[in-house]
């Protein structure tokens, strides 16, 4: 396992490079510009020419995207155009509170999702399964954001209740903290668990048809082992698969969340970044998701061995 580890994290190489390039090209791309942004009505063509000079900005595209690329190498994702201050401290400040509401989403996620799956598996066909088909497909149908307002009002206005404004660190105040996260972290956790409990179903109910299970139950077995010590087992990997690449996601897809809910969170600095035009951080932003995205589904094809022990990595 440890020379396939050394493998894969060799190809994440050419894959994070060829991320930061298109990044790069996007951010180019986008109408608008930066100085405009900063100058307003005062932009006349010396000043323009200054603060390109400053940020680098008149530079040929090539030699601003190796100036980029070797800061990042080397740990310095650049600076703000627009307040001046580093990017890599910024990031990580921002990145604990979208971890949080990942990892909030996935447990919620995870605690509706799978039991329901696992329970529509066992009662196929029946009343509970056509229900937790009916959940799954408005999970998956329905958008976070489109979710995040009908709750928000739902709560306003039927039960009167509106979901705590700031943030409050979770070591700072851990009561206070799951008072804010816990709403949006629920909304993002319901909008990705049908997902995961479509795949949890057809999973346990083509493992369930295999000849060991019946075998299982012909050693006299009680229901309940065959189906979580055997079936669910044996049902995980293509499980796990899906999971991380939600948590993944979860990382970028939180933005819209973020912003309604107004949690300083990555996702609202990457979108704070986009409408302000400051290119270093919408990139610096970017390219960490998209590394972090790449580690998680690193970790989840290392974790197959360990639930499958008929996986070889040799």
């Amino acid at each position: 396992m440890k020379n396939y580890a050394i493998r894969r994290i060799l190809q994440l190489i050419p894959v994070l490079f060829g991320i930061s390039v298109l990044i790069f090209a996007v951010m180019k791309m986008i109408p608008g510009d930066v100085i405009s942004g900063i100058l307003g009505i005062e932009a006349t063509p010396e000043l323009r020419a200054q603060l390109a000079a400053k940020y680098g900005l008149d530079r040929p595209y090539v030699i601003q995207y190796l100036d980029w690329i070797g800061g990042v190498l080397h740990g310095d994702f650049g600076e703000s155009i627009r307040t001046s201050a580093p990017i890599l401290p910024e990031i990580l400040t921002r990145f604990k509170v979208t971890a949080e509401l990942t990892i909030l989403a996935a447990i919620i996620s995870w605690c509706i999702a799978i039991p329901l799956g696992v329970l529509a598996a066992v009662k196929r066909n029946t009343l509970v399964d056509r229900c937790v088909r009916v959940f799954a497909l408005l999970g998956v149908s329905v958008p976070g954001f489109a979710l995040s307002i009908l709750l928000i009002l739902v709560l306003s206005l039927v039960f009167n209740y509106f979901s705590p404004l700031g943030y409050v660190g979770l070591f700072e105040d851990p009561l206070r903290n799951l008072q804010i996260m816990i709403l949006p972290a629920s909304i993002l956790g319901v909008s990705i668990s049908g997902s995961v409990m479509r795949m949890t179903r057809s999973s346990v109910l083509e493992v369930l048809r295999q000849d060991f299970i019946k075998t299982v139950r012909a050693k006299g077995a009680s229901e309940r082992v065959a189906i979580f010590k055997h079936a669910f087992r044996n049902a995980l990997i293509p499980i796990i698969t899906l999971v991380g690449m939600q948590i993944g996601s979860l990382l970028g897809g939180a933005v819209i969340v973020e912003q309604i809910f107004s949690l300083p969170g990555l996702g609202q600095m990457t979108l704070t970044g986009i409408n302000q035009r400051d290119y270093p951080v919408v990139q610096g932003c970017v390219l960490f998701i998209a590394f972090i995205y790449v580690l998680v589904n690193l970790i989840t094809d290392l974790l197959y061995a360990y639930i499958d022990p008929r996986i070889s990595y040799d």
